[in-house]
């Protein structure tokens, strides 16, 4: 499968401490790789590692393009309970352009399988969700297709994350998720979760994995700047 992913929709930067290259930096291999939009998704203040939520309300300090690339303002959000509560609120997720809600076992582990669906079920709730982050990474397991049924009626996003796919059990439960959008017509998206600004656009991982499930790629809703931009005008914050 090529690869003709020009936006990535996650990545970290150095503030997240776990993090190692700035904005600009991103935004020069980004635009030597061919990228079209880089989103800026650090972590939030709900983990250890995560930046001051200063740093996501001053994200409109900006440029909205540096070399050529467009620059998304996000977040990615750590769900901090079984109700799915996130450690950003509302006033400050309305301004972002990208929101990505993941599970990080350090600061909440659902106990099984219902408690890990009922709190994805209750996520795509949340009007400024856009994204469900690496849902197949996580050791707890969940009924895929309630949730893949949940994200089409709600107009969320699956992430297919490179960087998780790691560990051969890792890689089945993520193809298990991307054969059920599939099934149901459920669009992605493909992102680096990179790290490193090197890392940016890295989507090999994703793709073969897409690939190997014949996905079918007008689904992934990442492909194009105006692709994702279309996307997310259908959404209500």
């Amino acid at each position: 499968m090529e690869n003709t992913i020009l936006t990535d929709l996650h990545c970290h930067t150095v503030a997240s401490a776990h993090a190692y290259s700035t904005i600009k930096e991103y935004a020069e291999i980004a635009a030597q790789k061919g990228l079209e939009a880089i989103a800026i998704t650090d972590h939030a203040p709900g983990v250890t590692d995560g930046a001051h939520i200063y740093h996501f309300q001053n994200l409109v300090s900006l440029p909205r393009v540096i070399n050529n690339v467009t620059i998304l303002r996000g977040a990615e959000c750590t769900f901090q309970n079984s109700r799915a509560e996130l450690d950003l609120d509302g006033n400050v997720l309305k301004n972002l352009d990208i929101v990505i809600a993941s599970m990080h076992q350090s600061v909440y582990s659902p106990k099984d399988s219902d408690e890990h669906t009922g709190l994805l079920l209750c996520a795509m709730d949340n009007p400024y969700v856009d994204i469900l982050g690496h849902i197949g990474r996580e050791k707890t397991e969940f009924d895929i297709e309630q949730v893949v049924l949940k994200a089409k009626k709600t107009k969320k996003l699956i992430e297919i994350n490179s960087s998780s796919l790691k560990g051969k059990r890792v890689w089945q439960r993520c193809a298990r998720v991307a054969l059920m959008c599939k099934k149901h017509d459920v669009p992605v998206v493909v992102t680096s979760d990179s790290h490193f600004c090197y890392d940016v656009g890295n989507f090999d991982s994703s793709l073969k994995l897409l690939s190997e499930a014949g996905f079918d790629m007008n689904l992934v809703m990442n492909s194009s700047l105006n692709k994702i931009t279309d996307f997310l005008k259908q959404k209500e914050r």
